[in-house]
């Protein structure tokens, strides 16, 4: 009631009317029953527009939906009133006006300023010596709109008070993010304090880490009661994953994991299966001990400094900021800077470099009034309406305005009062693209990298109609796997959207200086003296090239051609080239003391890049190919009543689902795939599954299931699948002519596929010569539940294929120990010249540090 009472003792704004008691009322009455005072659960929004950047800090204040309690600025009210026929909005607005100076000259002496009723950032701009602050609330009824000046709360109804005192002191939407809050969001795991560990002498290496029952190397979690390290599932944290995890929880009940590669001195991703959600554990470092992981060391440094006691760093900081040199700040569009929440700048630089792309604009800011139009009638929670928001605030110039002609003689003669640039500030796009992922959705550091894959995914689940930007930056990666006893090959695409460059460090250029440096670095350790000025290694790009194509030895590989395992080597090269080349750096490594560690080292990163000498060949005269035979499945004798109970029958998947997604233009098997593994939950959590794995080499590969296809070949064993003389199962054969085909068809498809269901259908199409008649025959009309067949051949993912020659044109640069501290920035080349973006300040560039960066920018340039 105190905040009421501040509110409703100020005067009435200079554009309302004064007007009798029932005059109110009588306005109010037909609005009443849209007028709502917010729940626990409603979100406020008073600070910022759902389709702008503007605040009650802007020229036109802002409108408070008191029914949905979605802001507007001045230009995107009225689309909500028309939208949804709400009325009454709640106007607010900021005065800002120049302190009356005193007798001496002086500003008067601070006082208490009751005039100031909202939460609000105060304007860097202005000084706060020299401007003082008032703020404005009103009613105002749409479409005539009439303004009830507020304060009025004798004349008010009661209901119309209470709201709107609610409205102004309702608490900020985006708690989570702001600092040191969101660990607090997170509920403590009940499994925590009487964790069960197994003394099995299981040790987690810092690096190199693969799920233990299957090949990926992504998405680990590490199971704090055995050590077993497991990938997570697709639905958890947007990234992809085969499940591994939960099912290890499922099979053993060890309930809490934690995720690999967010373990810092802070605390790391914890999730509890049994709970099913993220928890935090407050015995974590002791946890992580029993498996040899030190928390609470992870960004020490060899000398036991943190990063900020480490001197030669600042060089690092002082040179990609490029500290020291006068820099031209830069306004309009274009140069928009982003505000920092607190360790966000990896947001910032990857959103600033994907807005400078034609095709982000085009597909966002160019279609920018029928995504408003059509947007849901909550806007926050729509990408693509966040996506354009975001994009025009960058471009439009709006919020990127130089100072007047009056405030710039001001900063001449007055030394102290210095404006910056407002820049915008991304706490809504932020809070929906990282909800429901623990990272992102923190208020720690992260990987720009990282960030750059989960954006890309999100514009791939939303694309707008048949338009998808992000195909700019996919391309096929063929990959070329030999067996090194029989000099077999296989042959083998997927999907990517960077290129990842290793760090050839044994080709530095300085070794000389290198071995200097470090007797004398750990000299002055000894001696405790300062350390030398760094000496960073001069790796040619040449190098780095060189590596990435160089073969690399392929663990636990199983030779089709041997029935074995067997030594293999893998080489990568390009299928097809994108129109925009992302190379990262792997920078970022492990020691064996699980301390993060960064290659500090200067590339000379070219400004043109041709790597056509990388485009993949096929398979050459003279190869062979290694047979097309999955590994043997070994299931444990101890799961295969648990694995029997929880397989589904291939009759149970929903075909009408499977048919909503190929009428969306997937594949036929990844839609029956996507609709078996989400367990038949409907078409749009199966079109997720598709999102998330649409880059996997198998993508378009027929579904394995347990008993019926992968386990089937391992079933003699098992499952007690196979008979004599390799003669398919009965079932297996019903199944296949059950969908029209002809019994011989079947077993020779069968036999050649070692009874696999799913690839035995593959083989029949590519093999008509085994056909009785020249046509497919499909008796539908007997069987009433068939399956819809497609003879076309799948439709692969979409590539913007060209020459391999590329132009430099942005690059993302890191300072710091590891990904999960630092500071980023990005340097964009516009209009011919270099400019740096370093949160909400942009300049023009003096000396772009090319050599230091992370992640770099090229497009396709006509060879």
């Amino acid at each position: 009631m105190q905040r009421r009472g501040a509110l409703f003792g100020m005067p009435g704004g200079s554009g309302s009317r004064k007007m009798a008691a029932g005059d109110i009322g009588e306005l109010l009455v037909p609005h009443m029953p849209t007028i709502r005072v917010p729940r626990s659960g409603d979100r406020v929004y008073k600070n910022e527009c759902a389709f702008s950047y503007d605040s009650p800090n802007s020229e036109g204040g802002l409108y408070v939906c008191m029914n949905t309690f979605l802001a507007f600025g001045r230009e995107h009210v009225e689309r909500h009133f028309r939208k949804t026929g709400q009325s009454v909005y709640m106007h607010l607005k900021r005065h800002v006006r120049e302190k009356i100076r005193g007798a001496s000259g002086g500003a008067l002496p601070k006082r208490r300023n009751s005039k100031i009723f909202l939460d609000l950032d105060t304007d860097d701009d202005l000084n706060s010596d020299d401007y003082e602050y008032e703020d404005e609330a009103k009613l105002v009824i749409f479409p005539d709109h009439y303004e009830i000046a507020l304060p009025n709360i004798e004349e008010l109804p009661a209901l119309v008070t209470i709201a709107c005192d609610a409205v102004l002191s309702s608490k900020s939407p985006y708690r989570k993010q702001d600092p040191d809050t969101w660990e607090n969001e997170l509920p403590v795991s009940k499994y925590a304090n009487n964790l069960t560990q197994l003394d099995n002498g299981v040790r987690i290496p810092p690096s190199g880490w693969k799920c233990a029952r299957c090949d990926l190397r992504e998405n680990l979690w590490l199971n704090l009661t055995d050590g077993s390290v497991l990938c997570g599932k697709w639905f958890f944290d947007s990234s992809g994953g085969n499940g591994h995890a939960l099912e290890h929880y499922r099979d053993m009940g060890y309930p809490l994991a934690v995720k690999l590669g967010t373990i810092s001195p802070d605390g790391a991703d914890v999730y509890s299966f049994q709970e099913e959600e993220p928890v935090l554990d407050p015995h974590l470092a002791k946890h992580l001990a029993h498996f040899g992981i030190d928390m609470l060391h992870m960004h020490g440094t060899e000398n036991g400094l943190r990063d900020n006691d480490i001197k030669p760093r600042v060089s690092e900081w002082e040179v990609i900021q490029e500290t020291g040199t006068k820099l031209k700040p830069m306004y309009g569009p274009g140069y928009t800077g982003l505000k920092n929440l607190g360790n966000s700048c990896y947001l910032s630089s990857v959103m600033q470099a994907i807005f400078s792309i034609p095709e982000f604009q085009r597909a966002y800011v160019g279609n920018l009034p029928r995504i408003f139009d059509y947007s849901p009638l909550d806007p926050t929670q729509d990408f693509n309406t966040q996506m354009t928001k975001l994009g025009h605030g960058l471009l439009s110039g709006q919020y990127s305005k130089p100072p007047v002609k009056s405030e710039l003689i001001e900063q001449v003669m007055k030394e102290e009062h210095k404006p910056q640039q407002n820049g915008i500030s991304p706490r809504m796009f932020k809070a929906f693209v990282s909800k429901s992922h623990p990272e992102f959705s923190s208020n720690r550091q992260q990987d720009a990298q990282e960030f750059f894959l989960h954006l890309v995914n999100l514009v791939e689940r939303n694309r707008i109609g048949s338009e998808n930007p992000s195909d700019v930056f996919r391309f096929l990666v063929e990959e070329r796997i030999q067996c090194c006893q029989t000099r077999k090959v296989r042959y083998t695409e997927r999907v990517d959207y960077l290129m990842q460059l290793p760090v050839a460090m044994e080709a530095a250029t300085n070794k000389d200086e290198l071995i200097a440096y470090e007797l004398t670095r750990r000299e002055a350790e000894a001696n405790r003296r300062p350390l030398p000025e760094l000496v960073r290694a001069k790796i040619p790009f040449s190098a780095c090239l060189q590596a990435f194509s160089e073969p690399e030895n392929v663990d636990d590989f199983w030779s089709s051609a041997l029935q074995a395992k067997s030594a293999g080597v893998k080489t990568s090269r390009f299928a097809s080239f994108p129109e925009y080349l992302v190379v990262q750096i792997k920078k970022f490594t492990f020691g064996l003391d699980w301390v993060p560690k960064k290659f500090d080292v200067s590339i000379d990163m070219p400004d043109l890049l041709d790597i056509n000498h990388l485009r993949a060949r096929g398979l050459q005269p003279g190869e062979e190919e290694l047979p097309d035979i999955s590994p043997p499945i070994v299931i444990p004798d101890d799961s295969k009543d648990r694995l029997m109970n929880q397989l589904i029958d291939p009759s149970d998947i929903d075909e009408s689902s499977v048919m909503q997604l190929a009428e969306m233009g997937f594949p036929l098997e990844a839609c029956r795939k996507a609709v078996y593994f989400t367990g038949n939950m409907g078409a749009e959590v199966a079109f997720n599954w598709i999102i998330v794995h649409m880059e996997e080499p198998d993508f378009a590969e027929p579904l394995t299931m347990p008993g019926y296809g992968g386990a089937a070949s391992a079933g003699a064993s098992v499952f007690g699948a196979t008979g004599l003389d390799n003669q398919p199962p009965e079932e297996i054969v019903a199944i296949i002519t059950s969908m029209g085909f002809h019994r011989n068809q079947a077993v020779q498809a069968l036999r050649a596929t070692n009874n696999n269901l799913e690839r035995a259908l593959d083989w029949i199409f590519s093999h008509p010569e085994f056909e009785e008649d020249s046509d497919f025959v499909i008796e539908m009309e007997n069987n009433a539940n068939a399956n819809i067949i497609s003879e076309a051949k799948p439709e692969g993912p979409r590539v913007k294929d060209g020459s391999g020659m590329y132009e430099l044109f942005a690059f993302i640069s890191h300072m710091g120990t590891s990904t999960m501290s630092g500071h980023y920035v990005c340097h964009i080349k516009k209009e011919g010249r270099w400019v740096i973006y370093n949160d909400h300040r942009v300049c023009a560039s003096e000396r772009p540090p090319k050599d230091l960066g992370y992640m770099y920018f090229y497009h396709r340039v006509p060879r």
